[in-house]
């Protein structure tokens, strides 16, 4: 017993000091693609509907600077008003476009490599409702709601990057709105970001107060750490004017682009899952031409994120299994064109983070991260179909994607991890592994534990309280929140901002 009790201790010490970044169980990046739900063929026959879509139908309400790089490089605007793109054109597109890019931290060790079938979990979302954890009830979404957001994201090791989550409706104007959302996020993590804009001029004020608070001009330029969620298109196949003007400062200023095309399934874009990949990456692949054009080789994701309708009712239905393998379907093809991926998995349609938002979001991420998304957004924090946010729900997330990247990371084969002389060890010796050297020297690079996940027994649970997951969320969040806040943004650059531009959050120190 003594030799047990030992062991015990040892393990319970090795997980009380966590290891090193570099030795840990899963990271960001990991290598996804084991998760095909589709064939080559099948992707060849995506890729072709959708070059056959652009051709034939186009895309209608381009912008004439879209236009005439279109129409100057081999494509038409017919009398239906529709700028068609020659498959020749896309398919030289996407062989040139970028491939690879290093989406950059405001702290530069907490950058990620977007590219190749490297997985990142990222937030994101446009919810209009936050959850309260005590009334259980929905409330507007605040600016405030947003910096504490951000400010618990940035203590969560397994989100990878954060994009906006909510819409601040306390603020009046879209300026106001997306210059106090660029600072907000800014200030509340130095993790990678991503942001919206809705005017091509606030492009340029975001990306202006982005350089201010990295302290020189043009600063963003050489390390952007912040992506622009562009929703650039209105399904089907038709551009949205302001968002594409958006799109072209983006690229002006350096801005990595996510190219996003949400259409829904039996609404927006075809019932069929297969007509609405076509779709999304017909829309996605106009937008990188478009892009390329103007800027070649400009960082872009192409964020097929296809909806799903409950075709009863035309409501989305964000958590269902159809939405779950059309995302990971969206994945595999960009990947196998060579190019950024991005989809949109964990939207559950759950109110509560309770067993079926669990559910929901599991299945889909799960399935997204195996076939090799690079950015896979929604993943944190979302409920009620993406209309609201939760504080809770995020803590509650970050304990589900690190057991989904384990999955990701599968199962090294190796001499040593075949463990043939440690299983003789142990039969010749004392008959269990708990005090080998096997198990200690890997209880940390090998299985991941959850933060709050709750893994007593049941008469040590109702010892402990019988406590909720979302109760216990709910006091890591008080916890965090009651820390100094962040302040990397010094209070010069700080100054200096808020002279510039109308600043709603109350001064940090």
């Amino acid at each position: 017993m003594a030799r047990r009790a030992g062991g015990r201790a040892a393990r319970v010490a090795m997980r009380e000091a966590p290891p090193e970044a570099d030795a840990r169980a899963v990271w960001p990046g990991m290598a996804g693609g084991a998760y095909k739900p589709l064939s080559d063929g099948q992707c060849d026959d995506v890729f072709e509907a959708a070059l056959g879509l652009l051709a034939d139908l186009g895309m209608g309400q381009a912008t004439p600077e879209i236009i005439e790089a279109v129409t100057a490089n081999g494509g038409r605007m017919d009398d239906d008003d529709r700028l068609r793109f020659p498959p020749d054109l896309v398919k030289r597109i996407v062989e040139g476009a970028c491939k690879e890019f290093t989406l950059f931290g405001f702290d530069p060790d907490r950058g990620v490599e977007i590219g190749g079938n490297r997985v990142h979990f990222c937030t994101s979302g446009a919810a209009v409702m936050m959850l309260d954890h005590d009334t259980k009830r929905f409330r507007h979404s605040t600016l405030a709601d947003l910096y504490d957001v951000a400010r618990i994201v940035d203590t969560l090791d397994n989100i990878h990057v954060f994009v906006r989550t909510l819409v601040a409706r306390d603020m009046e104007t879209a300026r106001e709105l997306d210059i106090n959302t660029a600072y907000a996020i800014l200030a509340g993590t130095t993790k990678p970001l991503g942001t919206a804009m809705f005017q091509p001029e606030h492009v340029h004020e975001c990306i202006d107060l982005f350089d201010m608070a990295l302290g020189a001009e043009g600063e963003f330029a050489r390390r952007p750490f912040s992506i622009g969620n562009n929703t650039f298109v209105v399904p089907p196949l038709r551009f949205a004017e302001d968002s594409a003007l958006c799109l072209m400062e983006q690229a002006r200023r350096g801005m990595p682009i996510n190219l996003l095309s949400a259409g829904q399934a039996g609404a927006t874009s075809p019932a069929a899952l297969a007509g609405s990949l076509v779709q999304a990456l017909a829309e996605c692949l106009a937008g990188l031409t478009a892009v390329n054009l103007v800027v070649p080789g400009h960082p872009c994701v192409l964020g097929m994120w296809p909806f799903v309708s409950d075709l009863r009712t035309g409501a989305m239905s964000g958590g269902s299994g159809e939405e779950a393998i059309i995302n990971a379907a969206a994945a595999q093809v960009v990947n196998y064109l060579g190019l950024p991926s991005g989809v949109a998995a964990g939207m559950a349609d759950s109110k509560l983070p309770d067993n079926q938002a669990g559910a929901e979001k599991a299945n889909a991420i799960t399935l997204a991260a195996n076939a090799g998304a690079n950015m896979i957004n929604e993943t944190a924090g979302m409920l009620a179909s993406i209309m609201a946010c939760s504080l809770e729900a995020l803590v509650i997330d970050n304990d589900m994607l690190g057991s989904i990247n384990r999955t990701v990371r599968g199962i090294e084969i190796t001499p040593e991890t075949l463990s043939t002389q440690v299983i003789a060890d142990v039969v010749h010796g004392e008959g269990h592994f708990l005090g080998h050297s096997q198990t200690l020297s890997l209880m940390q690079t090998e299985y991941v534990y959850p933060q709050i996940g709750d893994r007593l027994s049941p008469d040590d649970w109702v010892d402990a309280g019988a406590r909720l997951m979302d109760d216990v969320a709910h006091d890591y969040v008080t916890e965090v929140l009651n820390r100094p806040k962040p302040d990397h943004i010094t209070p010069e650059a700080d100054a200096r901002i808020r002279e510039a531009f109308p600043i709603h959050l109350a001064p940090i120190r």
